[in-house]
């Protein structure tokens, strides 16, 4: 990896580094906030932003701020699925084998399994959905305004509601469809 100091930014030298870094200041800590409520793991929610922000800084020319914003929670999202998605398929194929080993001997390790396994659920409906409702979901319980996820799905603001309520509704059928009303 190469010092900050050392990338050559395409196209247009000092002022798209300092609008990158403009866009790494604002972004880059809900951007890992968010990937980690996703992934349920904060060191891959910061590789994954970081990943993100490398894509940014390979992009010919850094426009618009505002839309920076947008392109940047869409693919750290987008990635944080793939990811959650990899790692169902991962541990689906651990459990077949036999991997899976080890009993929580006392409360506390009960507890802590428990909330995991809830944790793994979430994740999972999570993934199951359509990226713009999950988007929206994970972007909402961040705290993100509706104006901001309008300009990040690409809708109108006044159309946040219905799709953030369509979004939860589809998000509660598709886990009670595979947990029940197991909390």
């Amino acid at each position: 990896m190469q010092p900050a100091e050392e990338i050559a930014w395409p196209d247009s030298g000092y002022a798209a580094g300092r609008e990158f870094e403009a866009a790494f200041r604002e972004h880059y800590p809900r951007m890992v906030a968010v990937l980690t409520r996703l992934t349920g793991d904060g060191a891959e929610a910061e590789e994954i932003a970081s990943d993100v922000l490398c894509k940014l800084a390979r992009r010919p020319r850094i426009a618009d701020l505002d839309h920076i914003a947008a392109w940047l929670y869409r693919v750290a999202i987008n990635a944080g699925l793939d990811a959650v998605r990899a790692n169902t398929r991962r541990r689906r194929r651990e459990d077949r084998v036999g991997r899976e080993e080890g009993s929580a001997a006392e409360a506390g390790a009960l507890d802590s399994l428990l909330r995991e396994e809830r944790c793994a659920r979430v994740r999972s409906v999570l993934a199951s959905l359509k990226p713009r409702d999950a988007e929206l979901l994970l972007l909402r319980a961040d705290g993100m305004a509706y104006r901001d996820l309008a300009a990040v799905v690409e809708v109108q603001p006044s159309s946040v509601g219905s799709l953030l309520a369509r979004a939860e509704a589809e998000f509660e059928r598709r886990y009670r469809a595979r947990y029940g009303d197991r909390v």
